[in-house]
């Protein structure tokens, strides 16, 4: 038997220990440039340092805030997550806005970083937009950035846009598959956006058709009988969580909820049912890491759909309203460019009319002409 000496051992060891970390380190270089690699381009406005200059602390202001946040109600994580989702702030009476929490947390985060960096620096849409990754870092899950540049609308999703627009807890797999195709989303998208129900609740009425009057036979027989025990008649009023395994960690077991036949929303078993969609739900189910990469792909993709940038839209100073100011300048403009007009032929006088009348505002001259010209020149 040969003996090795014991400082040869010693720098075998050591030459062991530097060529694991030298592996580690190229693994994380791989795994960095790979989610750099698989950025979609951005549409045109929106870039990953918008505010370098402008804000530069702007992420670090919502993220101290929002730790705080979360750590005194980790529930408001997925409620957060939720609104960035709906993207629908003045919206909140309609059916599937009812019970988000958190508007009052973005109004607080937009009056902090409006102090820190002026007023008008910094969207709601933008702030929202962070909000919703903080929200999944802070409970576990990926860290990644966000392309920042929106503008807040200038008009508000009514109550029938955000019922057909918002996808039910009742709907198939075909139907959600469907309809989110039309927005150029395919079925890994789905699966990953909907991998979002790893943190929140569900409340009573969006999954009672499948307890009563009789067993949705894909669920698990134990579960039912464990959500019946919660919601023991039609008229409760309670929530459940919507992950079994680890209901305020954004993780992967939403998905083994689904493969046990133990998801509570029609929308999120029929995933695992469908079998255009049950390979994807599996792959996640094994495969954190893959959830994750798919996840924020998906996420950067919904965050940039019919964004508003440049001069589009307002900077809003209160993200549930639009800014008064903003609405009073735009009645203005379009009084004088009516009246202006007036002033300039028959023919465009007839299209202004007509265009006043949609806008429901009433022709008058009380602006000076060269108001006018300035308006028609900007």
């Amino acid at each position: 038997m040969t003996l090795v000496p014991s400082h040869t051992a010693a720098l075998c060891l050591g030459l062991l220990v530097v060529m694991v970390m030298v592996m580690v380190m190229v693994m994380v270089m791989v795994m960095v440039m790979g989610i750099e690699a698989q950025q979609q381009p951005l549409v045109k406005g929106l870039s990953w340092k918008f505010y370098e200059s402008s804000c530069p602390k702007l992420e670090s202001i919502i993220r101290k805030q929002m730790e705080k946040v979360i750590k005194k109600d980790v529930g408001l994580a997925a409620s957060l997550l939720r609104v960035h989702f709906h993207d629908c702030f003045v919206q909140k009476t309609a059916p599937p806005n009812l019970s988000l929490r958190g508007f009052d947390v973005i109004e607080d985060l937009r009056r902090r970083v409006h102090k820190q960096c002026g007023v008008g620096s910094v969207s709601c849409a933008d702030i929202t937009t962070i909000v919703a990754r903080d929200s999944i870092v802070l409970t576990g899950g990926p860290e990644y950035k966000v392309p920042l540049g929106r503008r807040d609308g200038l008009t508000f999703a009514t109550r029938n846009a955000t019922l057909v627009n918002l996808p039910s807890p009742f709907v198939p797999t075909g139907m959600l598959l469907t309809n989110f195709a039309t927005k150029n989303f395919d079925a890994t998208d789905v699966v990953a956006l909907s991998g979002a129900h790893t943190i929140g609740v569900a409340h009573y009425p969006s999954f009672t058709s499948r307890l009563y009057p009789t067993q949705d036979p894909t669920m698990d027989k134990t579960f039912a009988s464990t959500l019946k025990r919660v919601c023991p008649n039609t008229t409760t009023n309670a929530t459940t969580f919507l992950d079994i395994r680890s209901p305020n960690t954004f993780d992967n077991k939403y998905f083994l909820d689904l493969e046990k036949k133990q998801g509570v929303l029609t929308s999120d078993q029929d995933l695992y049912t469908d079998e255009r969609t049950r390979g994807i739900v599996t792959s996640f189910a094994v495969n954190q890491t893959l959830f994750f990469e798919k996840f924020v792909d998906v996420m950067v993709k919904m965050g940039q759909m019919e964004v508003l940038t440049g001069t589009q839209g307002e900077i809003r100073n209160n993200c549930s309203r639009r800014d008064s100011q903003q609405m009073l300048w735009a009645k203005l403009k379009r009084r004088a460019y009516i009246d202006c007009c007036r002033r300039r032929g028959h023919g465009q006088r007839r299209e202004l009319l007509r265009l006043s009348n949609a806008f429901g505002f009433r022709v008058v001259r009380v602006l000076s002409i060269n108001v006018c010209v300035l308006l028609f020149k900007y």
